[in-house]
């Protein structure tokens, strides 16, 4: 980090208080802070603390005559080498996600040339909210890194997600930024959303998979400095930027996709591939004929892309599969890895309880040759983040 300049904006949240001892600890790991305190900050934090650890002078306001003379904003949106935004406020990430520019911290985001790294701090209902979600996942389609937040007490006094990740969690993140990354120079297939089998042309076989999870895998292992080659079914969300996309819509299209997509050092199948496609499809609309009886569809067993993966012979270093289970989780997906021949599985349990297909969270268990570590639940992100870490450790 010697010599490496820090935008830090701090946005309006209890946790502010602690952006003072995060200016310390990036000063002493050797770059330069240039703080922005905006109006909803400046209730938490004041201007001469951070002025003062900083070493240089706060900008809090987009009308500064001076700064402006010269478009201020501008300059400071592109001189740093990353920008931080923490607090992240759900009004700030909203803001992000929307393109608004009504105040400094707003515009230099909309202006800036370099990678932004925020850490997200609110209350876990305005966390959960399906506004934030949108907006996080927007974030992070258009690159926008994360760290946090964490689970705990909150000052308001409830409990869960929503607490900004702890100062040197923040540290660490900004120094992985900085890097050109462990997966620098790595190329990873990473599949994801469902697959449609069609029936006739207004009608198909699928299931409930958003793609989020294989979105976020996607992204994460970006982050870390891999090309990724996104092979996506018709998901939810959109694909992340920054990645080879290749949009898929059956099984045997991923397949071809990610047979195309060889060499490779991993491959993480996070789709929902469906099990079955139609032979008898028709391509007109199949209608009811009277009788009542159902069209008679002929079925066929579609190509299992983890297992032909596994064996093939560009097979890459490090092949990780998916399990979405109902029930013995942990059972099913230790005989799905056995028999599928991959290195990891990751399992969750995707019964109509959890929420966890379609949903925002995930709790998963990775299955790997020593056995099964079983992670607590948490955002598909953060998810997606100790995944590629541990990828990164294996092939980095």
């Amino acid at each position: 980090m010697q010599g490496k300049r820090i935008l830090l904006i701090v946005g309006g949240g209890i946790s502010a208080y602690k952006i003072p001892q995060l200016v310390r600890l990036i000063r002493g790991a050797g770059a330069a802070v240039t703080p922005v305190l905006t109006t909803a900050g400046a209730q938490f934090t004041t201007p001469m603390t951070l002025s003062v650890l900083a070493g240089e002078p706060v900008h809090d306001t987009l009308w500064d005559r001076n700064s402006e003379a010269e478009i201020g904003h501008i300059q400071l949106s592109r001189q740093a080498d990353l920008v931080v935004v923490a607090p992240a406020t759900a009004d700030l990430m909203a803001k992000m996600a929307q393109g608004a520019a009504g105040d400094l911290a707003a515009t230099l985001l909309l202006a800036t040339d370099k990678r932004v790294l925020i850490a997200p701090a609110m209350n876990v209902r305005m966390w959960d909210h399906p506004a934030t979600r949108r907006n996080l996942a927007t974030l992070q389609g258009d690159g926008i890194l994360t760290v946090g937040p964490d689970s705990g007490d909150m000052a308001c006094g409830e409990y869960g997600l929503g607490r900004m990740a702890e100062p040197e969690a923040i540290l660490a993140a900004i120094r992985l930024a900085l890097a050109d990354g462990p997966l620098k120079g790595r190329h990873v297939i990473v599949t994801s959303g469902p697959t449609h089998e069609p029936i006739d042309p207004v009608r198909y076989i699928a299931n409930r998979s958003s793609g989020a999870q294989g979105a976020a895998v996607a992204a994460a292992l970006r982050d870390l400095g891999a090309r990724v080659s996104f092979v996506t079914g018709p998901a939810l969300v959109p694909p992340p930027q920054g990645v080879d996309v290749v949009a898929v819509e059956t099984a045997q299209q991923m397949r071809d996709a990610v047979e195309a997509a060889l060499p490779a050092d991993a491959a993480v199948m996070a789709a929902a591939v469906a099990d079955w496609r139609v032979l008898n499809g028709s391509e007109r609309k199949l209608k009811k004929d009277g009788s009542g009886r159902p069209p008679a569809l002929e079925m066929a067993e579609n190509p299992d892309i983890l297992s032909w993966i596994s064996q093939a012979p560009q097979r890459p270093r490090l092949v990780v599969g998916f399990a979405a289970e109902t029930d013995d989780v942990t059972a099913n997906a230790t005989a799905k890895r056995a028999r599928k021949g991959c290195d990891w599985i990751v399992a969750n349990d995707v019964s109509p309880g959890t929420g966890i297909m379609g949903g925002s969270e995930n709790a998963v268990t990775l299955i790997t040759a020593e056995g099964a570590e079983d992670w607590p639940r948490m955002a598909k992100g953060a998810v997606a983040a100790r995944l590629a870490a541990r990828i990164a450790e294996t092939i980095g």
